[in-house]
């Protein structure tokens, strides 16, 4: 804004400059040119004064003449000359007039008899200056007598000349300061609204809505101002409603239990809730701005999202997918977003976890057919073995003896099925809680080596222990007992004879990490996800004949999300798995 004060008082300024100089230079010369008239009207009084005294006079007395021309130029303060008609000088007040010669030739002299003014300006060498002449013809006893000429010199009309173009400047000068004192002020006057205006302009460009501007008179600028107030009320209302429904948009988007993704016409994912952090099991904030296809690593996504921008329809399907050690189910919306032109905009996609409805749906389906099928093999056995008995064979008592055995076995194994059974839904309950303690990993991995040693050492196998560091964790020494004794008894009914059980122990910053591992027939990477469901074995007859329940993992994962631990697993089919969980070493807050 200074720049514009600066362009407007400069203009200004040599405006005023120039209008004063050219006054100056109208004034000047014609100051000048009034007082020469000034003086030419004194020298022709005052030569009709000295022609006045001297009409009575005799000219041919020169040293009479030139006495009373001496003391007459004295008196008035002029250069006098008497002429004589031929031309001859009589009298002269600066010179003798013996030395002086012939004036007839002069133009002021000439003037006279031509009957023309007769006022001549002139340097003389007599007086060494310029001289302001006028002659008139002198009269004596009413005929001519020769001429009168009076010089005046010019000095006082120069150096009147010289004040008056001093005063001139300084009046100017004074004037001119004055004029741009008052013509700064004014322009303050009407400069600072602008610039005030410019100012909350600037600010409302920057987004500060709360800023304004001065309003001041009633004027041109004052309502200016007044405008921009209350544009820039205006402008703050708008952004504070339009922030507020950002914020409860992003806040819905941000906390809906369903992904979201925005995906634009050139394939770039332009937003994405963090649920879709927790269904994909992925740091999905690196997704922003990248391709679909080159981060998402699910095929089926990728084929609904390419279906969706082929059709331009809205699209349903549910898809099952892989996400870590675990299957996934979900209900996905895909909608295009089409423009006022009905042109492709983009597309966006909704994920529904319904994994919970989908396990509660197959739970229904399983729970009766696994039970059944799991009752059914020992209620059979109890059942043929029991009319076997009271159809005569109890009389046999090598026969009673071995089919009694059998019946305590199936009832044993049914009772183990019952238990679990009733353990793991105690473990899903909402009534559910742990005995949170301090627990030593490295005490109870020794009682759990205790219980199962001797069913280890029958498959002539090794439990081998390996600790770092002091591992003391947050939990419940019952449940972590339970799943030490799950894993570790899997890994011994799944790893043949003269195998190796390891159970390392590691303490971290924050946490402490347990692994199981055995050199068993492993698992297949397609049947790892499927390993925690209720019932499902790896190798069904070998589980089986082992007594085994096929609950066991279940109530691990359980266990382990009731901790909050991370449990994973690693296999090689024929080489052997590795069971990780990861515990915390205080109890997790907020969970």
């Amino acid at each position: 804004m200074n720049s514009y004060r600066f362009r407007l008082i400069v203009p200004l300024s040599l405006i005023i400059l120039l209008v004063l100089a050219g006054l100056g230079a109208i004034q000047g010369p014609f100051f000048k040119e009034f007082y020469l008239e000034r003086m030419s009207d004194r020298i022709e009084k005052e030569s009709d004064v000295v022609a006045y005294y001297l009409q009575d006079m005799d000219l041919g007395n020169q040293e009479s003449l030139q006495e009373v021309t001496m003391e007459l130029a004295d008196r008035l303060d002029v250069r006098i000359t008497i002429v004589a008609p031929d031309g001859e000088v009589l009298a002269e007040t600066d010179a003798d007039p013996q030395d002086m010669e012939n004036h007839l030739s002069r133009q002021e002299i000439q003037s006279v008899i031509q009957g023309t003014p007769a006022r001549e300006t002139r340097y003389s060498a007599t007086v060494e200056s310029e001289l302001l002449y006028y002659a008139m013809a002198l009269e004596s006893n009413g005929e001519q007598a020769g001429f009168l000429r009076l010089g005046m010199e010019m000095e006082e009309l120069n150096s009147v000349y010289q004040n008056i173009w001093t005063l001139l400047f300084v009046s100017f000068f004074i004037a001119f300061l004055i004029i741009l004192v008052l013509a700064s002020k004014l322009t303050n006057q009407m400069v600072k609204p602008v610039e005030d205006a410019r100012r909350v302009a600037n600010e409302l460009a920057k987004g500060n809505f709360s800023a304004r501007t001065f309003e001041g008179a009633n004027l041109e600028t004052g309502e200016l101002n007044r405008s921009i107030n209350v544009l820039a009320e205006n402008l703050q209302q708008i952004t504070q409603t339009y922030e507020n429904q950002q914020e409860r948009l992003e806040t819905l988007i941000e906390n809906m239990g369903s992904g979201l993704i925005l995906i634009n016409t050139k394939g770039d994912i332009t937003l994405l809730n963090r649920s879709c952090k927790v269904i994909f099991d992925e740091e999905t904030e690196l997704w922003k701005n990248q391709l679909y296809y080159k981060v998402i690593k699910h095929k089926k996504i990728i084929k609904f999202i390419q279906e969706i921008f082929l059709t331009e329809k809205p699209t349903r399907k549910q898809i099952k997918l892989q996400i870590g050690i675990y299957y996934k189910h979900f209900d996905v919306h895909g909608a295009p977003i089409l423009g006022q032109d009905d042109k492709l905009k983009g597309i966006v996609l909704v994920f529904h976890n319904i994994t919970e409805l989908k396990k509660l749906e197959q739970a229904r389906k399983d729970f009766v057919a696994n039970v059944s099928h799991e009752l059914k093999t020992p209620v059979t056995s109890l059942k043929g073995f029991t009319e076997t008995l009271l159809d005569g064979a109890m009389e046999d008592e090598h026969l009673r003896k071995q089919f009694l055995t059998i019946i305590a076995n199936e009832s044993e194994r049914l009772e183990g099925l019952i238990y679990d059974l009733l353990e793991l839904s105690k473990i899903e309950g909402t009534q559910f809680q742990l005995n949170w303690e301090e627990i030593s990993l490295d005490s109870l991995t020794d009682e759990v080596f205790l219980i199962l040693n001797d069913k280890a050492e029958k498959k002539q196998m090794k439990l081998v222990k390996k600790v770092t560091g002091t591992p003391m964790i947050a939990g419940d020494p019952h449940r972590i007992k339970q799943i030490l004794i799950n894993l570790v008894n899997n890994a011994i009914v799944y790893t043949p004879e003269q195998g190796t059980i390891t159970i390392r122990v590691k303490e971290q910053a924050e946490t402490v990490l347990l692994e199981v591992e055995d050199t068993g027939i492993g698992i297949n990477k397609k049947e790892i996800p499927r390993v925690f469901e209720r019932f499902y074995r790896v190798d069904r007859a070998r589980s089986r004949n082992s007594g085994g329940t096929g609950l066991g993992l279940a109530i691990v994962k359980h266990l382990a999300e009731a901790h909050h631990a991370n449990l994973s697993v690693e296999s090689d089919e024929g080489k052997g798995t590795v069971f990780r969980l990861m515990f915390y070493k205080r109890r997790p807050e907020n969970k």
